[in-house]
C-alpha cells in the first residue's frame, strides 16, 4: 500500500468516527426537542423539565456543530498530499503509538490499528511537530523515535 493510499484510509477512519459522533448528536438533539414538543406547553415560567430538555437539545446541537466543522477539516486534509514532516494534517507513526496531526478526535482504529486524532493545542502535537523520520522526542517522560510519516 502506497503511502498515499495509507493516509487515505486513516483520514477516511477518523472521518467515519466523526461522521457517527454527528449522526448521535442529530438524533439525540431531536430527541430532546421532540420530548419537550410532547410535553405540552408551559406549565410556568420556571418549568424545570422543558428548561432541562432545551439545555439538552443546545448540548447536543453543540456536539453536532463541532462534529461537523470537524467533518469540513478533515476533508480539507485528504486534499493535501503526503507528508515528509510531521506538520498539520501528517500521520505520524513512532515506536509506540501512531498519531494524526489533526483534530482533536482521540482514539480510533484503523483495521487492527490504534490511532490518535490530537489537534494542535496538545502536548504531544507540540512535542512531534516539524520533526522528521528518525527524529526522536519526550513526552510525559518516554522516548518516543519517529519511524514513519505520511
Amino acid at each position: 500500500m502506497t503511502r498515499e493510499e495509507q493516509r487515505q484510509k486513516v483520514i477516511c477512519s477518523c472521518l467515519e468516527q466523526q461522521e457517527h459522533i454527528a449522526s448521535v448528536a442529530k438524533q439525540e438533539m431531536d430527541s430532546a426537542q421532540q420530548q419537550s414538543n410532547d410535553y405540552g406547553a408551559n406549565v410556568d415560567r420556571y418549568d424545570s423539565y422543558r428548561t432541562k430538555m432545551m439545555r439538552s437539545r443546545d448540548m447536543y446541537a453543540k456536539q453536532l456543530s463541532n462534529a461537523l466543522a470537524g467533518i469540513r477539516h478533515l476533508q480539507d486534509l485528504q486534499k493535501l498530499p503526503p507528508f515528509d514532516t510531521a506538520l498539520h494534517g501528517a500521520i505520524v507513526v513512532t515506536d509506540k503509538q501512531q498519531f494524526f496531526l489533526s483534530i482533536g478526535a482521540g482514539k480510533f482504529m484503523v483495521g487492527n490499528r490504534v490511532f490518535f486524532a490530537i489537534s494542535a493545542q496538545t502536548p504531544i502535537y507540540r512535542a512531534v511537530h516539524g520533526h522528521k523520520v528518525g527524529d526522536s522526542f519526550v513526552i510525559n517522560g518516554q522516548q518516543q523515535t519517529i519511524k514513519e510519516i505520511y
